[in-house]
């Protein structure tokens, strides 16, 4: 299994209104997250907009993260398509620019049998020597990853993860009995991170991650020492971040706590709206929360 494990942080896509990326913003995101101590990056994942972008905005944000993280930490990049050539030519793309895993997304327009399924995300690992993490969220996807599905995916060789953001807690014990050991699961923003911990995850990739870097590193560090009174005191904190993440549009949220922290990097790509003045005030309140749990939160 792929030693991919802690937080990694969904990345935003820092794009200007004429669609340029502004590559000066995402490069200092990069080392700020890595200065912050994030164990890997994952561009293009839902927070990334990935759904938004073009073809080549995704490879020319891939082509930024991969160059400013220098080997410094694991880029698991997101792949998504709505045909199996498509997602075949991405991945083959980026383990060329030089990312170190691929996190596997299926986009759908008409459903997809789970035969289907499973021969999408066999072709995307098949396609390169990279593990692959796989990417199921019933919410926003029309053809889901039923259980049965995961474990037959769950004996390729390279598919190690998956990053499950249903908010279903017992689907995620399940798929760790049914896979007996053969994939790890990363937790995700619709998951309770210190939970998903204590029956065996591995980390957890999420946007929130972007927005509160060392807070989620304290409380990956506090689990995998099995301070849990000190993580869940955290843990409760820092949930506030992740319910205004499910109250807003997913980009907005993020894109807005990290114009608050001074990063330009742009609001969310059209059709999608900018965080409401609300939202902005509920996110400077929870930021700064977070802030004062990490400083009262030990060592662990």
């Amino acid at each position: 299994m792929s030693g991919f494990s802690g937080v990694f942080p969904y990345l935003v896509s820092p794009v200007a209104p004429d669609g340029a990326v502004l590559e000066g913003e995402l490069r200092r995101l990069v080392d700020h997250l890595i200065a912050a101590g994030v164990h890997g990056l994952t561009p293009l994942g839902s927070t990334g907009e990935f759904a938004y972008l073009d073809a080549a905005q995704r490879r020319r944000i891939v082509e930024i993260v991969v160059d400013q993280t220098r080997g410094r930490v694991p880029v698991v990049a997101g792949v998504a398509a709505t045909t199996t050539a498509d997602a075949v030519r991405q991945a083959k793309d980026y383990a060329a620019i030089g990312v170190d895993g691929i996190l596997a997304i299926m986009e759908a327009y008409f459903p997809v049998s789970e035969a289907g399924v499973v021969a999408y995300f066999t072709a995307i690992a098949d396609a390169t020597p990279l593990p692959v993490v796989l990417y199921t969220n019933p919410n926003f996807q029309r053809s889901d990853l039923s259980l049965p599905a995961i474990e037959t995916l769950s004996r390729h060789d390279r598919i190690v993860l998956i990053k499950d953001a249903s908010t279903n807690t017992g689907r995620l014990l399940s798929i760790l009995n049914r896979c007996e050991g053969r994939l790890g699961v990363f937790a995700a923003s619709a998951h309770i991170p210190a939970a998903v911990m204590l029956i065996g995850g591995k980390g957890w990739m999420a946007g929130p991650a972007c927005a509160i870097p060392r807070e989620s590193v304290r409380l990956y560090d506090l689990c995998r020492a099995g301070k849990w009174d000190a993580a869940m005191a955290l843990q409760r904190v820092l949930w506030r971040v992740n319910e205004l993440f499910a109250a807003h549009s997913l980009a907005a949220c993020i894109k807005g706590a990290l114009q608050i922290q001074g990063f330009a990097v742009g609001e969310p790509v059209p059709p999608q709206a900018p965080l409401s003045a609300e939202g902005r005030a509920a996110v400077e309140k929870a930021l700064a929360l977070a802030a004062r749990a990490l400083a009262e939160a030990p060592q662990a």
